[in-house]
């Protein structure tokens, strides 16, 4: 199902959902790295938007 932007509730905000292409490509865009490798962080570890940058600012710098 997907999500409803008026219902503006911001219980989610620390987390990226996967299923949700435009939440996929926000964070890609902001973390500077590719939508594929945003779904891969998810799968590895999580959805916790905290950790997903660090990885991305970790994954940016192996790059």
């Amino acid at each position: 199902m997907a999500d409803d932007r008026s219902k503006r509730d911001f219980r989610d905000r620390d987390r990226v959902s996967a299923d949700e292409d435009y939440e996929v490509e926000y964070f890609a865009s902001k973390a500077g790295i590719t939508p594929q490798q945003v779904r891969e962080l998810i799968a590895k570890h999580g959805n916790n938007r905290d950790k997903l940058e660090r990885e991305a600012q970790a994954l940016r710098g192996r790059a």
